[in-house]
């Protein structure tokens, strides 16, 4: 109570001056124990006074207590403590990334920068594919009826300069469109099918051919020629196809009813090498793996596996890997387009939380991988108002495409370009749309 005009501060101060007094009092440092009694019990002014600095000559040699003299009470030296460790000073300036505990060999600790390095990619790369994706717009100009009937597939042309699309339609037509080409003259319609073109490919090693496949027959079609020639002839009705190599020499095809077949362009006459029962009821889908292409795979009616075409025979042939899950109609089946880490399918059981049920009058959805993102695919919707989808592979919607003026039908069948910011949607009714 004789402490009430003091502050908090000085009271909580004095108080634990005091404790401690009674500790050392305890440990019988009665020198010490003394001298903060005696702090302890000295009334403080109300007012504070700055000290006078002293001068030089006027100071007293400082006092050093007999702990910091490293004698004891009783003026026994106390015994010599081991010296403290001296740590390294870090020199200024920018240093390596290495670990303490492998200075010498750093290797141990690359696989976890690797994955810093990795995640943060991943984040930095879908910020700016965001930034692209919100970038591409579509306008009256980059709308065309191509072909007369329902798109049933189409291909983009690997060309920086231009726009230029191709399309295949219910009834074995092939429209060829140069976006950038306003006029009239810009399209033309071909028929080299008489059935649906169901999947189409401008050659990877020339993009002067565009190999087409319609339910009889794989047809090159070669502009330095302009004539479309005949590359596979088959009895069995033809679903998909894709190169085997990056020469497009030979090429994997898939059939309705669910065989596969091997086809080389290089051997004189139009049959197939190899024809394969791998299981399925149905084929729809073929895909070579981007980076080891002995392996593909196949989409059916609720199977999706991969196979290795090296050890493919007539009958027997059991899959490297089958993806379980499926409990409807799978659509397609494609391999991610820089890895090939991961496989992306479309089913009638409408995962991800979307509606695939496109009914008889439109062509099945296909999901199809961005080439120039590793993550990100493309997917028709049955949503309105009319749009297409772009999701991540972990089922987060990255984005939609749309237009209330402009798009107001189902785009079925979508492509992306493999350099530039471009994505092309047909409709069943023979339109396509170019964002």
């Amino acid at each position: 109570d004789g402490y009430s005009q003091l502050s908090a501060y000085e009271r909580k101060r004095l108080k634990n001056i005091s404790e401690n007094a009674k500790f050392f009092a305890a440990l019988k440092l009665h020198e010490s124990a003394a001298r903060l009694h005696q702090i302890a019990t000295k009334r403080q002014s109300h007012v504070t006074k700055r000290a006078k600095p002293k001068k030089a000559e006027d100071e007293t040699v400082r006092r050093r207590s007999m702990r910091l003299q490293r004698v004891e009470p009783s003026g026994i030296p106390m015994p010599e403590m081991p010296a403290q460790p001296e740590y390294p000073q870090v020199p200024a300036g920018p240093l390596p990334m290495v670990p303490e505990d492998q200075m010498e060999n750093s290797t141990l600790a690359e696989d976890l920068l690797a994955t810093w390095m990795r995640i943060t990619d991943i984040l930095m790369t879908l910020s700016r594919y965001q930034d692209s994706l919100n970038s591409m717009v579509l306008s009256e100009d980059n709308i065309k009826k191509v072909v007369k009937y329902r798109v049933c597939s189409m291909a983009i042309h690997p060309s920086e300069s231009i726009v230029f699309v191709a399309a295949g339609d219910k009834f074995g037509q092939i429209g060829l469109w140069n976006v950038d080409c306003k006029s009239e003259e810009g399209a033309h319609v071909f028929t080299p099918h008489n059935s649906p073109v169901s999947c189409m490919h401008f050659s990877p090693f020339n993009p002067a051919h565009l190999l087409s496949l319609s339910n009889d027959t794989l047809r090159c079609g070669d502009v330095t020629r302009a004539v479309f020639d005949e590359v596979c002839r088959s009895e069995e009705d033809l679903s998909s196809f894709d190169f085997l190599e990056d020469n497009a020499s030979t090429a994997i095809l898939g059939c309705w009813d669910g065989n596969v077949a091997v086809v080389d362009r290089r051997t004189p006459g139009t049959s197939s090498e190899l024809s394969a029962d791998i299981g399925f009821t149905r084929t729809r889908t073929v895909h070579v793996h981007p980076v080891n292409k002995q392996y593909f795979v196949a989409a059916g009616s609720v199977d999706v596996c991969i196979y290795d075409v090296r050890y493919l025979k007539s009958n027997g042939n059991k899959p490297v890997s089958s993806l379980k899950g499926h409990t409807r109609s799978v659509a397609s089946a494609y391999f991610s387009p820089v890895t090939g880490n991961r496989v992306v399918t479309v089913c009638a059981d409408d995962k991800l939380r979307h509606n695939n049920n496109t009914g008889r009058w439109l062509t099945r959805f296909r999901a199809i991988w961005d080439p120039k993102q590793e993550e990100c695919f493309v997917v028709g919707s049955m949503a309105r108002p009319r749009q297409i989808e772009v999701f991540q592979d972990t089922g987060k919607l990255l984005h939609s495409f749309y237009n209330l003026d402009c798009l107001g039908s189902v785009c079925s069948i979508n492509v992306v370009h493999p350099s530039r910011n471009i994505l092309v949607g047909g409709n069943s009714s023979g339109r396509l749309h170019v964002f």
